[in-house]
């Protein structure tokens, strides 16, 4: 006998107990991102390679070993998509959707990056990706804080520290540039490979390493605040300002640079102290130059993306519940009689909004009766020979106290529906 082929490494499967959480988690969402007028928007999961290079970077740890590519048939290189943000904005400048004036979006689903699998980090991972395309700010910048804010108290979750920092305008990082590639040069015997290979190309990159023995490198290193021009300056503080009304609490990192490089001015992460070394469950920031990166016209625009699974974690850390709804009904059935109309219930039964499990694979009343016990459906609906004649069928309460009744399907549907949520005393 073969192997059992099992899933790819770092790609998991979300099994049937998983799933009510995940349910319930996007269903939250959902609601929570109509309340702010953020419509969504679905985009492929492969593009060209060029999308990702020229937005994310080159010299990214994204581009260089990440990506999941390939050559299709025609010669041309294709890759999984390892982000949304990019995507989004092709979509928005190949559709000419800002014609209309600024817009709010979201999308969901999966990404891709060939990384070491590890808790709380994928090769398949899910995000939920908010962008705000054609606000200049730091309005809306707030907007993003402040709606994750809200969305964390509604999911229950504790333990979640916001960090902002600002990399101010393109002139602002020019200057901090140089500054900082002066500092890292005096310091080249520390640099490890990768902050070597940066230095020249993006030195801000080496902000980024987690590299224990970079980090004290890192923490000596000029800070790009004090490069920030009056414009860059006016912004964070407006952002701050706007947050302490809101009641929002936060921490300046003003190590905190982000991995991509389309970013400028405002950038945030939310934290998590439940994850171990993966705390990061929600980042984003202001990216007003990737229009033009794109070859678009210039615009202004701010998003943020939020890790589904790592979220999921921390949900089910500080407790949240989620308990997936029963069936009201589970249709019991046997005889060829009995058969017939049982199909014909079960549709009527469903066309009322009702929501119910009609058996399969036979076996007699006591073992289907089990079954119907075992589905946690509140009412057992019985269709026997007797019934059959009668154009009837029979209802048994499953969870609380009650008469067996025999009714015609409309008044079954209505007992079942009058019930919902009822008071009645659990049956013992």
């Amino acid at each position: 006998m073969s192997e059992t082929i099992q899933s790819i490494r770092g790609m998991s499967d979300i099994l049937p107990d998983q799933a009510p959480l995940w349910d319930l988690f996007e269903d939250s969402v959902r609601t929570w991102l109509r309340a702010y007028g953020y419509r969504a928007i679905r985009m492929p999961l492969l593009e060209k390679t060029e999308l990702f290079v020229r937005s994310i970077g080159a010299v990214t740890d994204i581009v260089e070993k990440e990506m999941y590519t390939f050559t299709d048939l025609n010669g041309e290189s294709i890759s999984l998509r390892p982000e949304g943000t990019a995507s989004c904005v092709r979509a928005a400048l190949e559709h000419h959707l800002l014609y209309n004036g600024p817009q709010r979006l979201y999308y969901t689903g999966p990404m891709f990056r060939h990384e070491k699998p590890q808790k709380g980090r994928f090769r398949q991972f899910h995000q939920i990706g908010v962008e705000a395309l054609g606000f200049p700010g730091p309005d809306v910048d707030a907007e993003h804080i402040v709606m994750c804010a809200r969305l964390w108290k509604q999911l229950g979750l504790d333990r979640v520290q916001l960090q902002v920092n600002t990399l101010g305008s393109p002139e602002a990082r020019a200057r901090y540039r140089v500054r900082l590639t002066q500092h890292l040069e005096h310091n080249l015997d520390a640099l490890d490979e990768d902050s070597r290979r940066r230095l020249t190309s993006n030195p801000l990159r080496v902000l980024d390493s987690k590299n224990p023995s970079m980090q004290p490198v890192i923490q000596a290193a000029p800070r790009l605040y004090d490069d920030l021009d009056e414009d860059s300056l006016r912004h964070f503080e407006q952002l701050q300002s706007i947050l302490r009304e809101s009641g929002v609490e936060f921490e300046i990192n003003p190590r905190l640079v982000r991995g991509l490089d389309y970013y400028n001015y405002t950038v945030f992460e939310w934290v998590s102290d439940r994850l171990g070394s993966q705390s990061a469950v929600c980042a984003g920031g202001r990216y007003d130059g990737l229009f033009g990166q794109l070859g678009g016209k210039p615009a202004p625009a701010c998003g943020f993306a939020m890790g589904v699974e790592r979220l999921i974690a921390v949900m089910v850390e500080s407790g949240t519940p989620a308990h997936e709804q029963p069936p009201d009904a589970y249709l019991v059935h046997s005889g060829s009689e009995a058969t017939r109309l049982a199909w014909r219930a079960a549709e009527q039964m469903r066309d009322a909004g009702l929501s119910l499990v009609f058996h399969c694979g036979g076996g007699s009343f006591k073992s289907q009766m089990k079954k119907a016990d075992g589905s946690m459906a509140r009412f057992a609906v019985i269709i026997g020979d007797d019934e059959a004649v009668l154009q009837r069928v029979a209802v048994k309460p499953l969870r609380e106290l009650g008469d067996q009744v025999t009714l015609p399907v409309a008044d079954a549907i209505g007992l079942i529906r009058s019930r919902r949520g009822s008071g009645a005393q659990p049956a013992p």
